[in-house]
């Protein structure tokens, strides 16, 4: 047994359930539609190439030591790309950031790779991720551990830096549309 897996591995499920069906994967997304998640724009650069993606699937874990963990599709072009330079930005949009988040959710015809950073200001941090100006918030972050979850990866990363724009609404995704939150 290695000391340095970082999982309980004594543990076990419990033997009621341990044999029970799971539901469909239909029926899962049904009722995770009714999930409300902050939108996020999740980037990264791996050399000179940039990639990014819309995002919900993103947690905090923990504040000492600053942790997240970011769930990326492995079918989509950023996910090789954040396996390959070890680093992301997690870029949270205000309420009117609709538009950039339709770019990089690949909902906007004729615009996809790199294209898409044509589409609002960006800048650097920390680890030379996109940073999108004008983001409610920006997380730059470096990955410290990588699962792999079935259909995604779970990227794990520690924030080296912030910043926050200020004020304004939030962009929030919920059953199946983009909606504005007022936080007045």
């Amino acid at each position: 047994m290695q000391a340095d897996i970082n999982q309980l591995i004594d543990w076990t499920p419990s033997g009621a359930h341990a044999d029970a069906p799971t539901v469909s994967a239909q029926d899962h997304c049904g009722a995770l539609r009714r999930l409300a998640g902050h939108v996020m724009i999740v980037t990264t650069c791996d050399g000179d190439t940039p990639a990014g993606l819309t995002a919900t699937a993103v947690a905090s874990v923990t504040a000492e030591p600053p942790r997240l963990v970011v769930f990326v599709n492995k079918k989509v072009a950023a996910s090789p790309a954040i396996l390959s330079s070890g680093i992301l930005c997690v870029n949270i949009l205000s309420g009117d950031q609709e538009g950039i988040a339709r770019v990089f959710a690949g909902m906007v015809r004729d615009v996809a790779g790199q294209a898409r950073f044509a589409h609002g200001e960006w800048d650097r941090m920390a680890t030379g991720a996109p940073a999108l100006v004008g983001a409610l918030a920006n997380l730059d972050c470096r990955v410290v551990k990588i699962f792999d979850e079935s259909t995604h990866h779970a990227f794990l990363c520690e924030v080296l830096a912030t910043r926050e724009s200020g004020e304004g609404d939030a962009l929030i995704y919920l059953n199946g549309a983009f909606r504005h939150l007022s936080l007045t």
